[in-house]
């Protein structure tokens, strides 16, 4: 049985406070993992914690004013839950269309269980057509799109004044003038998050 606590407790971008919750939600991702694709089955519960969700906490301090946010082909959570973990005041809404990767999100919400996380087994052009839609503050998407392609799709999803936030890996983009490029470090790799701010 992994120890995720252990493993959460070597990363120091995990706050302490969140490191339960968050062991709770590893437990259940790496069970599925092991049914139904959410991570590359080759994925290790050491790279689970410091390649997928470092690299989610990478976005807290890229998230402004946000009050509700909208995470974009969810998949496994990362890094929808990660960020509604982490940010309990915050408003998640991750859309998935997958409907055994919608599940997941479904179960981690009801057995963490948060509040404040809302997943929905739609696509993106779909729920922009819902008649309760409303903009969101902030719009994510992680290894689902094309930056370049994200960017551009996801003004429709955010209110004028609102951000997008890319991830950047090796590759660079060159970015729209009203973007701009964040530097961090994973295990001695070099991303970035790009800001894009409508």
């Amino acid at each position: 049985m992994t120890d995720w606590a252990a493993l959460l407790a070597r990363e120091p971008a995990v706050d302490r406070g969140i490191a339960p919750s968050l062991a709770k939600y590893l437990t259940l991702l790496y069970k599925w993992s092991s049914i139904t694709n959410l991570v590359a089955t080759s994925t290790t519960p050491r790279d689970l914690v410091a390649l997928h969700v470092a690299d989610c906490l990478a976005l807290l301090p890229h998230l402004g004013n946000a009050s509700r946010i909208v995470d974009v082909g969810s998949g496994g959570g990362l890094p929808g839950v990660v960020l509604a973990i982490a940010r309990p005041a915050l408003s998640v809404t991750s859309l998935e269309p997958v409907h055994k990767k919608h599940a997941f999100l479904a179960t981690v919400r009801r057995e963490l269980p948060l509040d404040n996380f809302t997943a929905l087994a739609e696509r993106d052009e779909q729920h922009r057509t819902r008649p309760d839609f409303r903009p969101y503050d902030l719009a994510v998407s992680r290894a689902v799109f094309a930056l370049g392609d994200w960017l551009t799709r996801a003004t429709d999803l955010v209110r004028p004044g609102g951000r997008i936030l890319g991830m950047e890996g090796r590759d660079r983009l060159a970015l729209p003038s009203d973007a701009t490029r964040h530097e961090y470090s994973v295990e001695s790799r070099t991303r970035a998050i790009i800001v894009r701010t409508l």
